[in-house]
């Protein structure tokens, strides 16, 4: 079947990305990961992945076009000469303009009642894609509230994808004035779910999504339109209590990165607390429930003896200035006529504290998203090679170029570093899992490698 490809958005404040070059040229085959364009917005020039295999066909923007986030820029089809529809479906609905609303409008005027209230004049923020192959974002949690004072680089809310739990940023400063869409609700990607005014709003609100927009009242209700006499009464969708889904044991678990972190740092299980009936999303303060509940496995109750408590996983973080890392990557550019990849340096670092560690000259391969680098701190910049074949003791991953607050992803059986920036601090997180590193190594890893990319000259000594 056809996939659309589709203009990512990589942070709350991108309303548009500019198409810089076609990497494919229509009609070519192309392969999950492989370049296709490169696509800028106001932080940074990148390169967009393919998601899926085929051939890349129907290209519907030119090099130096500006296209909204959400739109549809081409199709990777099964075949070359496959047809692609003169207007791809859901264009419409991933607009981010002022039109929010217009469905529910018709909607309504179509059930004889009144039209909903007009969306509130302010900027959009919308559900951002951070990879070809995210067509929409679960929402853990609300952070703000209606009518609360926000600054662009304040935590909005937090979104689950396939790959990770993050914090979403505000991206304007201002007010909140309507947020759109309940915890556990997963929203496409490029729909606006939240407006932030320059003004206090005067009816600030939070609304289901699809549903008539109508200002919050003092109790923080609106008054529902009468349904028909014969209609039958709809179901619940969501625990009537907490306003969050109601749990499904075995499904995804929805809970904030603090839960997970500490339910990992204490070898707990939030599944359980599904299974115990408690309403998502999980919180901090969940995780005291979750201690307290008895280990039916065992038959024991809270505080009876059990087996050893399962090894935490390892989770560090590191902050250091960028001016030193965006400088010599600058140096750099200049020599070799392009920036290095920040995720091959941090490669290269990483390296070069293994090493250190380990004591010894032996290979050392780290996983990029270019693919595995084998002994980048002795090959050095220039001479980065993707084709090794040794097994990775450790992966990498930038996502400096992206409007990232905070990450939690789990902890792989390789140790991962990953790159985050907030305006000019680089922050360097480990994370691994249990017994995949030993603490006092992790700790000098990490050490090691932000000395490097605080003073990248370290690493050419």
């Amino acid at each position: 079947m056809p996939h659309e490809v589709i203009m990512p958005a990589l942070g709350m404040a991108q309303d548009t990305g500019q198409i810089v070059a076609w990497l494919k040229a229509e009609g070519d085959a192309v392969k999950a990961g492989d370049p296709i364009m490169e696509v800028e917005t106001d932080k940074a020039t990148m390169e967009v992945e393919a998601a899926h295999d085929g051939f890349l066909v129907g290209l519907r923007a030119a090099a130096g076009d500006n296209v909204p986030v959400g739109q549809v820029v081409a199709t990777i089809a099964e075949t070359a000469d496959a047809p692609v529809p003169d207007a791809p479906a859901g264009d419409a609905a991933k607009d981010t303009g002022d039109a929010a609303g217009t469905a529910d409008d018709a909607a309504a005027a179509d059930d004889g009642a009144a039209a909903p209230e007009a969306a509130p004049e302010g900027a959009p923020v919308i559900m951002p894609a951070l990879g070809m192959a995210q067509d929409s974002g679960t929402i853990v949690a609300w952070l703000k509230a209606p009518g609360d004072a926000v600054a662009a680089g304040d935590p909005l809310l937090e979104v689950e994808t396939d790959k990770a739990t993050m914090e979403i940023e505000a991206g304007h400063d201002g007010y909140v004035a309507e947020l759109v869409g309940e915890a556990g609700e997963a929203i496409p990607v490029g729909e606006v779910i939240a407006r932030i005014t320059p003004e206090a709003p005067a009816a600030p609100r939070h609304r289901a999504r699809g549903a008539t927009p109508a200002p919050d009242t003092a109790s923080g209700t609106a008054p529902a339109p009468e349904a028909a006499a014969d209609a039958p009464a709809p179901e619940p969708a969501v625990d009537a209590t907490t306003d969050a889904p109601a749990p499904e044991p075995g499904g995804r678990i929805l809970a904030s990165p603090k839960a997970r972190r500490l339910a990992a740092e204490r070898g707990l299980d939030l599944a359980r607390l599904a299974e115990a009936g408690h309403p998502q999303p999980y919180h901090a303060a969940d995780i005291e429930t979750l201690a307290a509940l008895p280990d039916t496995a065992a038959g024991t109750a809270p505080g009876a003896a059990a087996g050893p408590a399962a090894a935490p996983a390892l989770r560090l973080t590191a902050r250091v200035p960028a001016a030193a890392f965006d400088g010599f990557r600058a140096r750099v550019a200049e020599r070799l006529g392009a920036p290095p990849p920040a995720d091959a340096f941090l490669a290269l670092a990483a390296a070069g504290a293994l090493r250190d560690i380990a004591g010894d000259t032996g290979a050392i391969a780290v996983d990029t998203e270019a693919g595995p680098l084998t002994d980048p701190d002795l090959t050095g910049l220039g001479a980065l090679d993707t084709g090794g074949t040794a097994a990775p003791g450790l992966a990498v991953r930038d996502l400096s170029a992206t409007r990232l607050a905070s990450l939690d992803t789990g902890a792989g059986p390789t140790p991962r570093l990953t790159l985050t920036r907030r305006d000019d601090t680089l922050e360097i997180a480990l994370a691994a899992a249990p017994g995949a590193i030993a603490e006092d190594d992790a700790i000098a890893l990490l050490a090691g490698t932000a000395e490097r990319i605080e003073d990248p000259l370290r690493q050419l000594l």
